[in-house]
């Protein structure tokens, strides 16, 4: 088992393919919301989330979506982390830059909603990846390809759900950057095909696929060991 909020250092490098990775203190000035913002407005939200015995429960209105953003973005981070802690066999190098660009971007997410949460986030989570073959290639991308999928539509599922603009806008922000990365995937797997968007995750009226938080946590309890509940959000 893995924790989460186990930090990497990253080095200083170039540009990526997919773009120049945030730093946290990057991300937080082009999301256009400071944490501190956040974490004031969310003062007047409902109820924080609840620990009862070993299972956790994301609490309910703003605090629970954010939370159970925070999440997901837990278990992404510690997913890219591994990853690039020692690469799958015959990872070439572009591939690595691309999902060291990924991780860059995942711990981003990760910091800051933790930030902006505050005092209302939930706790750091454990994972168990013992079902991912770390060293084979097929095995980390078609698992980083079910991680973007599901958080894109985890994010288009409980947007609806966010009471409050600035939330809505941040979380627009960063579903944006989960279906890139999505799409990068996607092109490692099958290289200039039009699985990029393909009709499993795009509808006939062009629309990405949404979930429900609970819908979501029952996929993704299958790599995170701490029993986390979402009770009070559909």
């Amino acid at each position: 088992m893995t924790d989460l909020e186990k930090k990497k250092e990253i080095p200083e490098k170039s540009p990526g393919l997919i773009n120049k990775p945030l730093s946290r203190r990057n991300f937080l000035v082009f999301t256009g919301i400071t944490a501190a913002a956040l974490a004031t407005g969310l003062q007047a939200c409902k109820d924080d989330p609840v620990t009862s015995g070993d299972t956790v429960d994301v609490g309910s209105g703003d605090v629970g979506v954010l939370n159970y953003a925070y999440a997901l973005e837990q278990l992404e981070a510690a997913f890219y982390i591994q990853v690039t802690s020692s690469f799958y066999t015959g990872a070439t190098s572009a591939e690595m830059q691309i999902l060291n660009d990924i991780r860059d971007h995942e711990i981003a997410h990760r910091d800051f909603f933790k930030a902006a949460i505050g005092s209302a986030a939930i706790p750091s989570l454990s994972v168990n990846f013992s079902s991912i073959n770390f060293t084979d290639r097929a095995s980390v991308l078609n698992t980083a390809k079910a991680f973007e999928d599901l958080g894109v539509s985890a994010y288009n599922g409980a947007g609806y759900l966010i009471e409050n603009a600035a939330y809505l806008e941040l979380a627009g922000k960063i579903v944006s950057v989960e279906a890139r990365h999505a799409a990068a995937i996607r092109d490692l797997l099958n290289p200039r095909s039009a699985d990029f968007a393909g009709n499993d995750i795009i509808n006939a009226a062009g629309l990405d696929a949404q979930r429900l938080p609970s819908a979501v946590l029952s996929i993704a309890k299958t790599y995170i060991s701490t029993s986390i509940t979402a009770n009070s959000l559909p």
